[in-house]
């Protein structure tokens, strides 16, 4: 979307220490999420991701179907941007665009398709048995271990227009009311005036922006 290749272009030619630190969310830490927000004329773009705990309470595929209802309404949830960071009514805006999703990424799928195979290669006379039992126990482990560590990320995209973006100069975070696994969110603001690094809390779940116009 063209949204978020404006805030990848802003953030990638700014020289502020702060900008690039706001950016790094490599650690996966449970708690803390991050948005990016640019403000660009008339219009405002967000780009926002958490860890999978932080907003539906665990980080493994859904696969129950009370699991995939948490993650259902967790999206739809995320897809209201407006209700989930708070902007005055003077700005006047509105949403454009907004899109939410669940990304997934399976830990060592690779290495489990290899073991399955070898068990399949297996001999399975009297004298083998003992082995193929351990060999059976090691594979389950294994597939449990890679169930536990496999992460999931929320991650979404709004885009709104509004009447006065200036005004747009305090957000506050309805978020952590909606997800109370929610702890921090590490933000970044782009504006005409640079890129600067905010950390909003549970605690403090507001952010003031009047030095940002």
């Amino acid at each position: 979307m063209k949204k978020i290749t404006y805030i990848a272009l802003v953030a990638m030619t700014s020289s502020t220490v702060a900008a690039e630190e706001a950016r790094q969310l490599d650690a996966h830490e449970h708690g803390v999420g991050q948005l990016d927000i640019a403000f660009d004329g008339a219009k405002i773009a967000m780009e926002f991701h958490a860890p999978g705990a932080d907003i539906v309470g665990f980080e493994y595929a859904a696969e129950s179907a009370e699991d995939r209802a948490k993650v259902d309404t967790a999206v739809a949830t995320l897809a209201r941007p407006l209700a989930l960071f708070e902007l005055p009514a003077a700005a006047g805006c509105s949403v454009v665009q907004a899109s939410a999703e669940l990304e997934s990424e399976e830990a060592h799928e690779d290495h489990d398709e290899h073991a399955h195979d070898d068990h399949k290669e297996e001999a399975h006379g009297d004298e083998d048995h003992a082995a193929h039992e351990d060999h059976e126990h090691d594979h389950d482990e294994h597939a449990e271990h890679a169930h536990e560590a496999s992460h999931t990320e929320f991650h979404a995209e709004y885009l709104l227009n509004c009447a006065d973006t200036s005004a747009a100069d305090l957000i506050t975070f309805a978020y952590f009311d909606s997800f109370p696994n929610a702890l921090e969110l590490e933000v970044q603001v782009i504006t005409e005036k640079g890129a600067t690094a905010f950390e909003v809390t549970r605690e403090a779940p507001t952010l003031d922006l009047r030095d940002m116009f």
